[in-house]
């Protein structure tokens, strides 16, 4: 077990190296792709070029850029931004990670536990009225796109409904820290949490039902109906422990990416400034530094989290443990 743990962080730190030297030549090596003018700005002189590049390293060899980069980002942390002069990426990165792992953890909470109970319900009763109406309301879920649900949510409860006693304890949008106000930062987080979860619940209860359905035709189901269990024993003890392995595979790969920035278009929607509103704003200014770093933050969290489901599978299923 040990050993196989260490095996999967060194196959990690490979991908992320490999990773790190993909999006620096993508980002400051693809021809026609000159930083050195994207920093002196428009109608910049030869000499002026010539001058930024010798001071931020762009007239060196591609793997002395690779190396001075990635210790301005992981060593020194002095990396600046292209576009606002002085402006340090790193700590502007740290800054935005409480506001989306906020937003990211809540939503997930909401959508593994609904998700569980429309799956195992729908399960249950399969081909009944309850089934087909969890799974309508799933696939009603799974089309509607976040940002179109952010905007319909934030016109019911900041704009029409606002001075209503349903929505009056909304406040405005933005994000408030956790430290200065532990209700105000509940409460800021609700609907953007309830936004970004609908599209998860949808799909995921979909399929945690499809597995479950085929988990009670498997031969221990059999074996336990023989033994006398009821079936709600062995849909919840055995069904449910093996059905959960496509679930947990979905969850670390959404989790991991939705913390990497996945969640922009929930961020921008609410205000919320998070990785992935940082990286939005960034692309806007085509401020290479700052999305590169956010680039590589969320390819650390898609990497860790395919590592962790990796992991998760050997206490969840005996047999992956046996193989």
């Amino acid at each position: 077990m040990l050993w196989a743990i260490l095996q999967r962080l060194w196959q990690m730190a490979f991908v992320m190296i490999g990773i790190s030297v993909l999006v620096f030549a993508i980002f400051f090596a693809t021809p026609g792709a000159d930083p050195a003018a994207r920093i002196a700005g428009r109608n910049a002189s030869p000499e002026i070029l010539e001058a930024v590049r010798k001071s931020f390293g762009f007239d060196q060899p591609f793997y002395v850029q690779y190396l001075l980069m990635m210790k301005r980002i992981f060593i020194t942390g002095d990396l600046t931004s292209f576009v606002n002069r002085g402006w340090k990426v790193v700590p502007a990165v740290v800054d935005t990670i409480p506001v989306t792992l906020s937003l990211v953890t809540g939503a997930a909470v909401l959508w593994v536990i609904f998700s569980i109970i429309i799956g195992t319900v729908a399960a249950a009763n399969r081909g009944k009225w309850a089934d087909k109406l969890l799974m309508i309301l799933g696939l009603i879920g799974i089309s509607m796109p976040v940002y179109w649900l952010g905007d319909v949510m934030n016109l019911i409860t900041q704009s029409r409904y606002k001075d209503t006693w349903l929505f009056s304890w909304v406040p405005p949008l933005g994000y408030q820290n956790f430290s200065d106000s532990p209700k105000g930062w509940f409460l800021s987080l609700v609907i953007p949490w309830i936004t970004l979860a609908i599209l998860y619940i949808g799909l995921y209860g979909r399929v945690l039902r499809a597995n479950l359905i085929e988990a009670m035709q498997e031969d221990y189901v059999r074996t336990a109906r023989a033994k006398g269990l009821s079936e709600s024993r062995i849909l919840l003890k055995h069904a449910l422990r093996t059905s959960m392995i496509s679930f947990v595979t979905l969850f670390g790969l959404d989790f991991g990416a939705l913390v990497g920035g996945s969640a922009l278009l929930t961020e921008v929607v609410f205000d919320l400034h998070g990785v992935g509103k940082l990286t939005y704003d960034a692309l806007k200014n085509l401020d290479l530094p700052i999305i590169m770093t956010t680039v590589l933050y969320a390819s650390f969290f898609v990497v860790a989290a395919n590592a962790l489901v990796d992991i998760a599978y050997v206490f969840l299923d005996p047999r992956v443990r046996q193989s």
